[in-house]
Parts: structure tokens; sequence; C-alpha cells
């Protein structure tokens, strides 16, 4: 992960930046919401922050390395795991949907996450992933800029096209794909 301590260190900065943008936040949030319709019981956040999208969304569940945002999820009713998403702690084939809302873009490499979730959901459950795209104008912004923004400063940013090789390269079929305002949302199947 991209240095991972910035999220704990500063928790609260990346918690406000939703309230700071409600528009950006509800935009991405119903793009999302229409993706992931119908999430159940069986469905988990990976990297699920501070819970500002599993909560509205119904995910019971979440998945998070730092402490201090999985206390902010815990308040707003989402129950969470401590960790990593290379390394998740639930059995094979238990989820039914998985979500990653701007996580791709802070890890080293994403394909052992994909590979995990892969390994997690059961057959033919889905994989939805939202991240800024390297084009879009908040990855230009921030791109190298390490004073303006501590969390996207250290971000390796994607093409949606680079996310999608990336999802069937860890055993995923891309089902649907749309890339807005610099933010893309993809939804994946689990094959094989």
């Amino acid at each position: 992960m991209v240095d991972g301590d910035v999220f704990e260190r500063f928790a609260e900065d990346y918690d406000r930046w939703f309230e700071e943008r409600p528009a950006k936040y509800h935009a991405e949030l119903a793009r999302i919401r229409h993706f992931l319709s119908h999430p159940d019981t069986r469905s988990i956040e990976v990297g699920v922050g501070s819970g500002r999208f599993a909560g509205p969304l119904g995910i019971a569940l979440g998945l998070e390395p730092s402490l201090s945002l999985a206390r902010m999820a815990r308040e707003r009713g989402i129950e969470v795991i401590l960790g990593k998403g290379e390394a998740i702690p639930i059995r094979d084939g238990a989820c039914s949907s998985v979500l990653l809302v701007t996580v791709i873009c802070f890890l080293d490499d994403p394909v052992p996450v994909f590979l995990e979730v892969h390994r997690i959901l059961a057959p033919r459950g889905t994989l939805v992933i939202g991240f800024l795209e390297r084009e879009g104008e908040v990855a230009r912004k921030y791109r190298h800029d390490e004073r303006k923004h501590r969390f996207l400063s250290r971000a390796r940013f994607y093409s949606s096209s680079e996310a999608q090789a990336l999802l069937e390269q860890a055993g995923f079929r891309v089902m649907e794909v749309e890339s807005r305002a610099g933010f893309s949302v993809i939804a994946a199947e689990k094959s094989g």
C-alpha cells in the first residue's frame, strides 16, 4: 500500500473531504449505486475507509487497514474487520459482491487484491470498483503536487482500460464500464 500511515494520521481530513464536496460525493455514490444496486448480507467493501459508501449503500461489512478510519466506519454502523486487501480473512466463495472505491490507486499492485476478491466471491459474484482516472481533472491536479493534497499526491492512477486489463488478469469478466468526470466505475463478474 502506498504510505497507508497517511490515512491513519489524517483520517479526519480524509473523511471531511466528503462533507466539503457534497455534490461530487453524492454523484459518485449514485453512480456506484447504479452498478451495485442490491447489496445483501454477503456484500463487503474492501477498503471501507470511514464508511461513506458502505453505509448509504447498505453494505454492513467492511475491511480496513486504518484503525482510525475503521472507528469512523463503525460509528456509521459498519462491522469492520481490520486487515488488508491482499489477505482478506474471509472463506472462499463467501461473498456475493465486493466494492472497492478509490482503493486501487493506493495499492502497490492491484492484482493481488483482485485475486483475493476473486477468491472470496461466490461463483458469478460481482466486483464493483470506482476510481479516479489518470487523465481526469483531480488526478492531473494532484499527480505531482505533494503539498496540495496529502492523499492523492501519493496515488498511482490508472486509465479505465488499464484497470479492465488488471481485472481480466485476475480472472474477472468486465460487464459494464462508465467513465465520467475523471471517475470510472467498473462492474466485473467472477468467472471460472
